[in-house]
């Protein structure tokens, strides 16, 4: 910036400015207006201001004596007394440069309403000397000054020396512009103006948010005059500052000045309404809840400026939905919303739910000048246990038969006022006497919340007759407190028991009794009786068997007796574990009847009734002894004691036994085989050996063993010749199953052979056909020529009369094999009579087959023979003039006489007889 230039700041607010005329004269005031004296405050401050200072007086006169006027401000750091003299609530460190409050000034006697703006800026960055303040006037009776609004960053000293200019910066106020002006537009705003224009020529512009930059063009300057508007209505909601830099440059775009920081504050007005943030809220709280209790809480939003009144929301109830007990049971904080009970009386069981009307109110909740909407708060009162389960009656009664479970005896009905399906309502029933063996239960019905009186353990008439029960119900959550069950939850069950047929049992089931193995038949075992239950009748029970498997025992029909009918046998298959089981059937005389059943065990005692086995029954030996042995032991179906240790011995008789072989006593249950003598001719020896056990008296069995004798090899093991001959057969029994082996192989090849050449003499034999069949209308297989057309590629035109012949060489005639068309030139052959002479086709069809047969270029298949070429006429005309009636005239007794081959032709259509 060039020495002893200075930059103007004006500011015009030629709309919402409040400044009084000045013309050089006293200002002219109209008569008493209500309001402040200037809508627009400023004061400097330090940038820590102490709890207690005082920062400015603002006046305000209401025309009456500004008795009972209030006042306040949007800020809680800040207050204003009753003489208009605003201070710090408490200390306060300013936030920044500047500081803008409202100060509200209230009539309570007219409701009236003011407002001014007071701006606080830091007082270190500022000049006072000779500066007068902005929203100061000249008061009556003073010299009328032109009042000068320029703000001047450079200033100008005089010395002794003459004028020298001293530059210093300048904090610019800020640019105050409230939201929502009507117009016009646009609307001037400031004046930016430089001292230099006096010499050049300077074009002013902004830059910056809204100016260059989006949003656009919210604010413009007249780049020759500097004033700066504002083109539209603001939204502080929308944005609520702006942040520009004016330029001054002369005609060729050169820097004249510095840019200048230009901040314009968007003033909020009261034109958003707080907003819930639920249109509908849904709250609880328990019945019979003391005063104070918290519910819920509702909240508001306020578009507008928080710190003023404008944003600061107040709440209140309009109105609660049923007014019972009380009109006013609920009460909400005006700030935070909360809503909490005020009365007692809250009962479920009366009402149910409330519903609160909520009303939120900016402006502080000032209702003539604030903005309001609504919402519904949805109060449930939720059930607590207050109201115990009581019985609708005192007593109940039920019947029940003897010996019947899970029976329902009685219902028992009671009544709860408190909600229902909850453990609040939920009954719980409980037998407190007359039931000491437990009996009886009581389940609780979930749907209807009856007590279902239940057997749970069979009831005997014999034994109890009746029951009298106590019965106390309870809810399943305890009650609330300061709540007393009632008498009525008590009540008395009288429970009948009636009589029926009852099976006869067995006091011993299952019975077991001891005994030895065969006992005689007949023999008493055991009395298998059964009781009657039923005291009180006289009847009669009679015995049968149920279940016997091996029929080995009766009863007595009357009084349960217990004989055998057979010999009791340990070692049966119906024996398991040494006990027999049968089961009895005992039956009254009863009106139905009734039957009970029993079982009897009998542990059969082993005695010794088996003689011992010998195992194994065959054996295998070498025929040199002390190569291999025999082990042996046995079997006996007896138990200890009356099975081993066992004696193994042979017999003495025959002495062969004892001489050929030997046993040795390995221990109590085995012994072994051996040969006594050095050599045994091979085969099978039947070897008799007595078995003894230890039982008393012992028993004994004489047990034959095969054992088979074989030669062996160095290890032991019989040889295969010497298996089968020691299995019995000879070298000759062996040489005559091969031979017959043989001989069945050679007749199975001899008739494979004879099928295959059947079968080839099958396929070369020519099919013959008996003369006597008549062939006609039927296909002749004479024999196998070949392919035919089917497989052979010939050129069929060789049988078509050549167009031409110009080309064709001449060739020897006679008789020959080409397998192309004929060359040539065609030979005229006379013409042949009607009726051939038979001897010329023989001979002709004979000459060609001996020019085939003779041909050393013939291939080893059929091809065509072309015999020679006929020419291009026929005098037969067209085949299809051939007549195949067997009707025509024509004589063919002629083919009798062409020879053998044409015999079949000859009895075709000569008209010879058949043999």
């Amino acid at each position: 910036m060039r020495t002893g230039s200075r930059v103007l700041l004006v500011l015009l607010f030629p709309v919402w400015g409040s400044a009084a005329a000045v013309n050089g004269d006293l200002t002219v005031r109209p008569a008493c207006k209500p309001g402040f004296s200037e809508e627009d405050y400023t004061a400097f401050v330090s940038q820590n201001i102490m709890e207690g200072q005082k920062l400015l007086k603002v006046k305000f006169n209401n025309c009456a004596g500004n008795k009972g006027v209030r006042y306040e401000t949007n800020s809680l750091d800040f207050k204003v007394r009753a003489d208009g003299t605003m201070y710090a609530a408490h200390r306060v460190q300013m936030p920044s440069k500047q500081l803008i409050l409202m100060v509200i000034a209230w009539d309570p006697q007219t409701l009236g309403r003011w407002e001014a703006i007071v701006r606080l800026l830091v007082a270190e960055k500022f000049q006072h000397s000779g500066h007068k303040p902005k929203g100061r006037r000249t008061m009556p009776g003073e010299l009328a000054q032109p009042q000068s609004d320029t703000l001047l960053p450079w200033r100008q000293h005089q010395s002794a020396n003459g004028l020298r200019r001293q530059k210093r910066d300048w904090v610019i106020p800020p640019i105050n512009v409230p939201e929502n002006s009507r117009g016009p537009f646009p609307q001037q705003l400031v004046r930016i103006r430089s001292d230099k224009d006096k010499e050049i020529h300077i074009r002013y512009s902004i830059t910056g948010v809204g100016a260059d930059q989006p949003p656009m063009e919210v604010f413009s300057i007249d780049p020759v005059s500097g004033r700066m508007y504002v083109t539209r209505p603001m939204d502080r909601e929308e944005r609520a500052s702006y942040h520009l830099r004016a330029h001054a440059v002369d005609m060729n775009g050169n820097k004249v000045e510095n840019p200048i920081d230009l901040y314009i504050y968007v003033i909020d007005m009261n034109d958003n309404r707080p907003e819930f943030i639920n249109q509908v809220y849904n709250g609880s709280v328990d019945e019979g809840s003391k005063p104070g209790t918290y519910v819920m809480t509702v909240t508001a939003n306020d578009a507008d400026d928080s710190t003023t009144a404008n944003g600061m929301v107040r709440y209140r109830i309009v109105t609660q939905t049923p007014q019972s007990p009380s009109q006013n049971m609920f009460t909400i904080n005006s700030e935070t919303g909360d809503i909490v009970t005020v009365a007692a009386g809250l009962d479920r069981e009366k009402v149910q739910q409330y519903i609160v009307i909520v009303q939120a109110t900016d402006m502080e909740g000032n209702l003539n000048y604030g903005l309001s909407n609504t919402a519904t708060a949805i109060i449930t009162v939720t059930d607590v246990n207050d109201n115990p389960p009581e019985f609708t009656t005192s007593t109940y009664s039920g019947e029940v038969p003897e010996n019947r479970v899970e029976v329902v005896v009685a219902n028992l009905t009671v009544m709860d006022r408190d909600q229902p399906h909850s453990p609040n309502w939920n009954a719980i029933y409980r037998i407190i006497s007359g039931d000491p063996s437990g009996h009886f239960t009581i389940r609780t019905d979930p749907v209807t919340n009856e007590g279902m009186v239940t057997v749970v353990k069979a009831v005997d008439y014999e034994m109890n007759r009746a029951f009298m029960l106590t019965v106390m119900v309870s809810n399943q959550a305890p009650l609330a407190s300061g709540i007393q069950m009632s008498f009525q939850s008590t009540a008395g069950v009288t429970i009948s028991v009636t009589d029926v047929n009852e099976a006869p049992y067995f006091p011993t089931n299952h019975k077991l009794i001891r005994l030895e193995e065969g006992v005689p038949t007949g023999t008493v075992l055991t009395t298998f009786s059964a009781v009657d239950p039923d005291r009180f009748m006289q009847q009669a029970v009679r015995y049968s068997k149920l279940s016997d498997p091996a029929n080995w025992l009766n009863i007595n029909a009357t009084n349960g007796q217990i004989t055998t009918a057979a010999v009791l046998d340990r070692e049966s298959d119906y024996i398991k574990n040494n006990v027999y089981e049968a089961t009895f059937l005992a039956a009254d005389n009863g009106i139905p009847p009734a039957s009970g059943t029993g079982t009897l065990q009998i542990y059969l005692i082993d005695i010794n009734d088996n003689a011992p086995e010998l195992l194994p029954k065959e054996a295998q030996i070498c025929e040199k002894p002390n190569l291999n042995v025999i082990n042996i032991t046995a079997a006996d179906a007896d138990i200890d004691p009356n099975v081993g240790p066992f004696v193994f011995e042979l017999p003495s008789v025959p002495s062969a036994v004892r001489k050929n072989w030997t046993i040795t006593r390995l221990n109590g249950d085995y012994a072994q085989l051996s040969l006594r003598i050095m050599y045994l001719e091979a085969g099978v020896y039947d070897v008799p050996i007595i078995v003894t056990d230890s039982g008393n008296p012992p028993l004994y069995n004489t047990s034959v063993i095969k054992v088979k004798v074989c030669p062996c090899d160095e290890n032991g093991d019989c040889t295969t010749i010497g298996a089968v001959a020691a299995a019995g057969l000879g070298t000759g029994a062996i040489i005559a199953i091969l031979i017959c082996i043989i001989i069945l192989l050679t007749m199975v090849l001899l008739f494979v052979v004879w099928m295959k050449r059947r079968e080839k003499e099958r396929h070369t034999k020519q099919l013959l056909i008996d003369p006597e069949d008549d062939v006609r209308d039927n296909i002749l297989k004479y024999d196998e020529e070949g392919g035919g057309e089917e497989d052979q590629d010939y050129d069929l035109s060789q049988l078509q009369q050549p167009e031409t012949m110009d080309h064709v060489l001449n060739k020897t005639p006679g008789v020959r094999r080409v397998d192309e068309r004929p060359i040539g030139a065609e030979p005229q052959y006379p013409i042949r009579p009607v009726i051939p002479h038979p001897g010329d086709i023989g001979d002709f069809i004979n000459e060609g087959l001996r020019a085939a047969d003779n041909d050393p270029t013939a291939p080893p298949y059929d091809s065509l023979l072309v015999f020679d070429y006929e020419g291009s006429g026929s005098t037969a005309g067209s085949v299809s003039s051939l007549n195949s009636s067997s009707s025509g005239d024509q004589d063919y007794d002629y083919l009798n006489d062409w020879g053998p081959r044409f015999k079949k032709l000859a009895d075709m259509y000569g008209g010879g007889e058949e043999d």
